[in-house]
């Protein structure tokens, strides 16, 4: 019995010298989902704390020209840095190609942000602006159309919860573009795609229990008012431009009436100069350049300044969080 009593009074000690596991993480910032991780609430809470401050490098990935990594040894060939964040795309059902390499820009210390081009089923770019659904039905619990939408969803929600599983948190940026209504999800009008993006949001959150996720909503260039389904249903607020060589401080204006979130380039083309972003005041939480043509399309010299700028995160930048 006295061994007993001494190996138990040992484990006590052992115990309250360390502990019988992590702290959880106290958030400085709230994200819309009390139940995120601890991960997705730092990486939040670094967001929050640099916004204004910091911008992260961002470069959005083909999939198409040789290699996935086109885009982001471009970044580093002309830069000698690679970019921060990684954009990702669902689309054509690309689900397992995504995950996968997702998780190795995780493993590199790197961030994610995955978008969705699809129709109402899981389909790709031309669906995404071609289909145009009865949204009356869509949004009705129970109808054919709505159960087929949900079907859909599932895929996506799958692959995020496996991305949860490899403790990989996602800036979530679906239904980007949604007042510019060239996309089927903006066409239904401003109330409609309300009750959709709140629909995803209850769906992904309070049934899927997806708690890696930082929502993105994404504007397109006009940010017309109306569209904004509410703090609670949001943590990053962004707009994008095709205006080359513009900070976009015109839709940095009409953000900050909307929400205090941290704002967020989500899509651009051309990169102006970064001392631009200081003069017009408007350093976002981010900048993403678009594939392709988009980004091999920059001038290099004014590339490389951004990305060696301080004002600019780059992978080797971020911290371990």
């Amino acid at each position: 019995m006295r061994k007993f009593f001494a190996i138990l009074t040992a484990i006590l000690l052992l115990i309250s010298l360390f502990g019988c596991g992590a702290k959880p993480y106290e958030a400085e910032y709230s994200l819309s989902n009390p139940n995120a991780d601890d991960k997705t609430k730092e990486i939040y809470d670094y967001i929050c704390d640099n916004f204004g401050k910091t911008m992260l490098s961002c470069q959005m990935e083909s999939t198409w020209m040789g290699s996935p990594d086109y885009e982001v040894d471009y970044v580093f060939d002309t830069t000698g840095k690679y970019p921060a964040m990684r954009g990702l795309d669902f689309m054509n059902g690309d689900f397992d190609g995504v995950v996968e390499r997702a998780k190795e820009w995780d493993k590199k210390g790197g961030l994610v942000t995955i978008c969705w081009h699809t129709g109402v089923g899981n389909s790709g770019y031309n669906e995404s602006k071609s289909d145009l659904p009865d949204f009356d039905r869509l949004l009705t619990e129970g109808t054919e159309e709505y159960e087929s939408l949900m079907q859909t969803w599932q895929l996506a929600a799958d692959a995020l919860s496996e991305l949860q599983d490899a403790g990989v948190t996602v800036f979530w940026r679906p239904f980007h573009e949604f007042d510019g209504q060239w996309f089927w999800w903006g066409k239904g009008g401003a109330d409609n795609f309300v009750k959709l993006w709140r629909l995803m949001y209850d769906k992904f959150t309070n049934e899927y229990k997806l708690n890696n996720l930082i929502w993105v909503l994404g504007y397109s260039g006009d940010v017309k008012s109306g569209w904004y389904p509410g703090d609670e249903y949001c943590d990053v607020v962004g707009s994008d431009t095709y205006d080359n060589g513009s900070t976009h401080k015109k839709a940095w204006n009409a953000l900050e009436k909307i929400t205090s979130k941290p704002l967020a380039l989500h899509e651009c083309g051309i990169l102006p100069k970064v001392s631009d972003f200081e003069n017009d005041g408007d350093v976002w939480s981010w900048f993403m350049v678009w594939h392709t043509d988009y980004i091999t399309n920059n001038d290099k010299d004014n590339l490389s300044e951004v990305y060696n700028s301080p004002l600019v995160i780059t992978l080797d930048e971020l911290p371990d969080f």
